[in-house]
Order: structure tokens, then sequence, then C-alpha cells
């Protein structure tokens, strides 16, 4: 495992124990070293969210879903976080997107099912 895979790795891990700010360093690093990877921009956006920063939690989201568009982890968290936010239009295309792409995906039909 690579130093930039261990910084994923325990940013990850940090997030899961609530530990943000700690978890926003570890992502960093990766970020860093590999301004493209996915996961990272993914963990950092799902992390900025949990503290209350959602314009650059939305960044990242955005930009996780940029690098990766076939990424349907990310399309996901990012309609989640369009949904929590109100902004139900921009949710609705994120879960459609997914159905295209995936038409059996059970999570993105039921929260299609609240708009």
């Amino acid at each position: 495992m690579g130093k930039m895979d261990e910084h994923l790795q325990k940013g990850i891990a940090l997030k899961v124990e609530g530990r943000y700010e700690e978890a926003l360093a570890e992502l960093q690093q990766v970020l860093c070293e590999d301004g493209c990877c996915y996961e990272a921009h993914r963990q950092m956006g799902l992390v900025l969210g949990f503290i209350g920063s959602f314009d650059e939690s939305m960044g990242e989201l955005k930009k996780a879903v940029e690098i990766e568009p076939e990424n349907i982890a990310a399309r996901y968290d990012l309609g989640m976080t369009y949904a929590m936010l109100g902004e139900y239009e921009e949710a609705r295309t994120a879960f459609t997107t997914i159905l295209e792409m995936d038409p059996t995906n059970d999570n993105a039909k039921k929260q299609l099912a609240y708009f």
C-alpha cells in the first residue's frame, strides 16, 4: 500500500470515528499528491457535509462525479446532499441519472419516490 493509500484509508477511518478535522487533514494529503483521486474528493465531500460546510461539500462531490462520471456512489452522495439542502430538482436529476446507469438501483428508486 502506497503512502497515498495509507492517507486515504486513515482519512476514511477517522471520518467513521467522527474525527472530522483529522480526517480532512489526511484526505488533503491525498489530494496534494493526486488532485484527481475520486475517492478522496468523495470522502472530503462527505466530511465537509458532516461539519456543515455545504458549499465546499458540494464542490468536492461534484469534483468526484466529474472525475468518475460512471461512479454511482458519488452521484448518490451528491443527490442526497442536494435533497438535504432542499435542492430537489438537482436531487431528482442525480437519482434519475443513477437509474439510467443502473435501472435496478433500489436506493435511487427509494429516493425518487420522495419527489
